[in-house]
């Protein structure tokens, strides 16, 4: 895969130069895959993109490994980082008035206080929000009515440890592919990252390669991977992942999982070549950890403004 100006881009691809409508404070790198005939537009510039994860109503940082519906003597396993006091709608508000876009707010069960709390949310900032858990053919349209830019979907298009093609049609056919995220979160599974669903504990029979990453591109606007090894732990970042995902994802990605530092964010941007952004939560001080929301904050706008 190579790197080409637009000027070039223009020459070989564009020799009518038809303008390019993108947007204004982003670089946009046109990466030639040696296979494809067409480019794609990747970014060039690593932002930070916030979260919301809702359970029972209430804004946590879990393990996210650890989630499940109870443990085998019937009692919970899950491992809080930390529980909010403050509302989901707080928190979008607070990403509404930094302008930060492209966030996302997960609900970790599909109760109905974390229904209600994602909805909080959404309408608190409409269309800058993504929204995720539980979603599917009859509730996506839904969410998106009531304000979320985007759907996020893994469950409904892995099932039983596989991908369903008819469902991701059905899904592309009824909102569009620009409103649709794909979570494809993974697990190393025989040295190899394996999409896992069911609460990231079942493993499906699909990698991330060049090869699923170009096909599920055709069907999605942005990726969204938790490193679900590391994720919640704060523990430093799945590197290989992130390289990995800088180096085939044909369209935009976040990575999410193990963030605990600045110099943390500066790993994702050099492995991820400027092409994955990022996503932190536990780690940062407005969900009880050390990192500085406000220098993240300060640190996403620079990247921005490098690449203007």
């Amino acid at each position: 895969m190579e790197t080409i100006a637009v000027n070039q881009f223009n020459s070989i691809y564009n020799p009518r130069k038809i303008p390019l409508f993108l947007p204004p404070t982003r670089c946009f790198c046109f990466c030639i895959p040696s296979t494809s005939r067409a480019p794609h537009a990747v970014q060039c510039a690593t932002r930070f993109r916030p979260c919301i994860d809702i359970h029972k109503g209430k804004v946590k940082q879990i393990v996210g490994s650890t989630l499940t519906d109870q443990s085998e003597n019937g009692s919970s396993s899950l491992v809080t980082n930390f529980e909010s006091d403050k509302s989901a709608a707080y928190y979008a508000n607070m990403y509404k008035s930094d302008g930060l876009t492209g966030g996302h707010a997960i609900m970790l069960g599909a109760d109905p206080l974390s229904q209600a709390a994602a909805l909080e949310a959404l309408h608190a900032y409409p269309g800058g929000l993504q929204v995720g858990g539980g979603i599917n053919l009859e509730n996506a349209m839904k969410y998106l009515d009531e304000g979320a830019s985007h759907v996020i979907v893994t469950s409904y298009v892995f099932s039983d440890g596989k991908m369903n093609m008819e469902r991701l049609q059905g899904l592309v056919d009824l909102i569009g592919k620009k409103r649709l995220v794909l979570d494809l979160s993974c697990r190393k599974k025989d040295g190899k990252y394996a999409i896992v669903t069911d609460r990231w504990q079942k493993f499906t029979d699909v990698f991330l390669d060049a090869q699923s990453l170009e096909l599920l591109a055709s069907y999605a606007d942005e990726f969204l991977v938790h490193g679900v090894d590391v994720e919640g732990k704060r523990l430093g970042i799945d590197e290989e992942l992130v390289t990995l995902l800088g180096s085939l994802s044909p369209i935009a990605v976040t990575y999410a999982g193990g963030v605990s530092t600045m110099e943390d964010l500066e790993r994702i941007k050099t492995a991820g070549r400027n092409r994955v952004d990022v996503t932190v939560g536990s780690s940062l001080d407005v969900f009880g950890g050390d990192l500085s929301y406000e220098k993240v904050v300060e640190w996403h706008k620079e990247q921005i403004m490098v690449n203007i």
